[in-house]
């Protein structure tokens, strides 16, 4: 019997350890080649027409796939390179190299699955066979307690509901060899920025850490996170934090990309519990953890609903699309210090920490009733750990058009400031301009008399904005805008009318 030539088609599973697709293949002593294709679309435009995959998320997809090729060549092997449409690219490759069967991961999206669903097609009209397999989640699709249209539409039910009846599969091991290419296929090579059409992206200092793509730079992350650093034991007290390398995990970058699986995150604290300590901090990174897996499956269950701008909910409000507002927010320039941070802090490095996307999507929503679809765009263009599904999934619910919404609840800036950034330390560090005056008053700027801005050296209006919006006016006003739009919806259904519980 003629070995089979496996196809090895990589997406957003960039690494060797954990790889079941690889491990398949590896068992049945296959010959292998795999590929990663850079697809130009990924390289496109939003529909609100920001980069769809901005410099900071470029550079660490490149930095991530020189790593995977670099692992694939230490073990005797190496990684194809290719730039175009998988779906035209692959089927070529198919015929010419002899391959037998294409295996690869699924996603979960339309566009993703666009892609896939015509590879697919393309390859049974030659006889090849296509395989996809299960992987970007904690828990296995396979291994829920219930099939996929019987998602829990609540969070807490799915959490309680798969913690009692299901298992997490053990992380498989990384291969130490890997067959040989054969000799006469081309590698390619891996683009450039300049070649995505990209310029490198800004190098601040002021960053929370000098994030590197790739396998080797996430177990290096987690090793030096939990087990140098030690850092696990105090993370639920520590992860609401903003300044600083230490205060959560920062694994979300590589978990993006499949760098990182969350399975071996989890082997990681099964072994740290063992060996140092067991509490709500070890469990609270597997909630997180968690709260991945069920963006993830609720996109698989609900489709293209997680995209539309009435949301999971379907509920039609009547978001506005205020261009002059939003890049004032985007830019930092909205005069409420907790937010201006949050987003300079963001096109500095591609990063916020939960904290702060929270607060700021509250804003967008809550306070400048600008359609929240803009928002997720922006964050999909700049965020360097954006997931599709967590990044919509978690603007749905912020924006209160998700499936488990509670009403209106809109982030307090203000006393969230107070309360995670009582020292000012954090608004200072990213808007120097606020640097003189004191944390008592640093997080309301605009409420300095003008004998305080001279003491303090801020001259509100000039150095430093003037807030654009009443807070609390402005909620009340998009509350009843919201409440309008839920009756409406609820006049044909037996939904509640949500009430109001600002955080």
């Amino acid at each position: 019997m003629a070995t089979k030539r496996i196809l090895l088609w990589y997406r957003n599973d960039l690494r060797l350890h954990d790889h079941q697709p690889l491990t398949q293949a590896l068992k049945q002593g296959a010959s292998i080649i795999p590929l990663y294709c850079f697809d130009d679309r990924q390289f496109d435009r939003t529909p609100f027409g920001f980069p769809k995959t901005g410099a900071f998320r470029a550079q660490f997809l490149l930095e991530s796939i020189t790593d995977l090729q670099h692992s694939w060549q230490t073990r005797g092997s190496d990684l194809l390179i290719r730039r175009g449409l998988p779906e035209v690219i692959i089927p070529e490759l198919v015929e010419r190299l002899g391959i037998t069967d294409v295996y690869y991961y699924q996603e979960v999206t339309a566009e993703e699955n666009a892609v896939s669903t015509t590879l697919t097609a393309a390859l049974k009209a030659i006889n090849v066979n296509s395989q996809s397999f299960w992987g970007q989640t904690l828990y296995h699709l396979q291994d829920l307690p219930f099939g996929l249209p019987n998602i829990p539409e609540l969070f807490t039910k799915f959490r309680k509901d798969v913690e009692r009846d299901s298992q997490i599969r053990p992380a498989l091991p990384t291969p130490a060899n890997l067959p040989p290419l054969p000799a006469d296929v081309d590698r390619g090579s891996i683009p450039s920025l300049a070649d995505l059409g990209l310029a490198a992206p800004p190098v601040d200092s002021r960053g929370v850490l000098a994030y590197q793509g790739g396998e080797t730079a996430g177990i290096a992350r987690l090793d030096e996170y939990i087990w140098q650093r030690d850092r696990l034991r105090i993370y639920k007290e520590t992860r609401n934090e903003m300044l600083g390398a230490d205060y959560s995990s920062k694994f979300s970058a590589w978990l993006a990309l499949g760098c990182l699986s969350p399975s071996y995150i989890n082997a990681q604290v099964e072994k740290y519990e063992d060996e140092r300590v067991e509490n709500d901090s070890t469990y609270w990174l597997i909630f997180e953890l968690l709260w991945r897996d069920y963006f993830r499956f609720i996109c698989a269950k609900h489709g293209t609903k997680i995209f539309k701008r009435s949301g999971l909910q379907g509920v039609d409000l009547d978001w506005k699309q205020d261009w002059t507002r939003f890049d004032l927010w985007r830019e930092g320039k909205t005069g409420f210090p907790l937010v201006d941070a949050n987003m300079r802090e963001l096109a500095a490095t591609g990063y916020m920490s939960n904290r702060g996307r929270q607060n700021v999507a509250s804003f967008l929503t809550k306070n400048l009733g600008i359609d929240w679809r803009m928002g997720a765009e922006w964050f999909e263009s700049l965020l360097i750990d954006y997931d599709v599904c967590s990044n919509w999934g978690n603007w749905n619910y912020t924006a209160g058009v998700g499936n488990d919404a509670r009403g209106f609840r809109f982030f307090n800036i203000i006393k969230q400031s107070n309360d995670y950034d009582r020292e000012g330390k954090y608004v200072k560090h990213w808007l120097p301009e606020l640097e003189g005056i004191p944390a008592a008053k640093v997080h309301e700027p605009g409420k300095l008399l003008p004998v305080e801005q001279e003491r303090f050296g801020v001259k509100i209006g000039v150095d430093y904005p003037q807030p654009v919006v009443d807070l609390f006016k402005s909620a009340r006003s998009n509350e009843v805008i919201y409440n309008l739009a839920f009756n409406i919806s609820n006049s044909s259904s037996d939904r509640p009318v949500p009430k109001r519980r600002s955080k």
